[in-house]
């Protein structure tokens, strides 16, 4: 295995994950249901899926797509995400 690549995609996701929507999200189940270890165990199991997803799909889709118009993509994404999001905020009455 390589132990490099296994911390930066461990500390990538550790990082980019504090304080975003899905750990807000399992915050607020977690105390509505007073039931942390199932939330624990379902949140886990959804978050390992989609990271299995992400990894096996982004393996293969660079057979046929250069990187380099995957990053682009991904980054005009992002951009578009966050200008709608300020057009939304923009928009809205005070």
């Amino acid at each position: 295995m390589n132990w490099k690549l296994f911390f930066v995609a461990f500390l990538t996701l550790f990082l980019a994950e504090i304080g975003d929507k899905t750990q807000l999200a399992v915050f607020s189940l977690a105390a509505e249901s007073r039931s942390p270890l199932a939330i624990f165990l379902g949140a886990s199991l959804a978050l390992v899926l989609v990271t299995f997803i992400g990894a096996f799909f982004g393996g293969f889709v660079t057979r046929f797509i250069p990187l380099k118009a995957i990053r682009v993509t991904a980054a005009l994404l992002f951009i578009g995400i966050g200008l709608t999001l300020i057009w939304q905020i923009l928009k809205t009455p005070a």
